[in-house]
């Protein structure tokens, strides 16, 4: 089971804009290998800095609207976003390390 929550177009705004707390998302598709390499790297992440920052996934496929309205073109894609805004972003999957260093950063 995953410890990132899956989220969907309808609840992109309360789980992510408008959250209390710094929200990572994952944009993602079953079908993309990278993503699902990454996928045990940001359940590590929510659970050793879940009360840091909220980790959420998107997938594509299902859930068009939102990747679309933030430009995703390609994927694994990670968006860090503080008070409903984009702070930081990166595409491509990374190791644990480079993951947790870039959302420290960021956070």
């Amino acid at each position: 089971m995953s410890n990132a929550q899956q989220v969907t177009d309808s609840e992109f705004e309360a789980e992510v804009l408008k959250s209390d707390k710094p929200v990572l998302v994952d944009f993602w598709a079953e079908w993309c290998g990278p993503c699902r390499a990454l996928g045990p790297t940001l359940d590590a992440l929510a659970d050793e800095k879940g009360d840091k920052i909220k980790v959420v996934k998107v997938n594509i496929d299902e859930n068009p609207a939102a990747p679309s309205k933030y430009g995703v073109r390609s994927i694994p894609a990670m968006f860090i976003f503080k008070g409903g805004e984009i702070v930081a972003q990166t595409v491509g999957a990374m190791p644990k390390s480079d993951l947790f260093k870039w959302v420290d950063e960021a956070v």
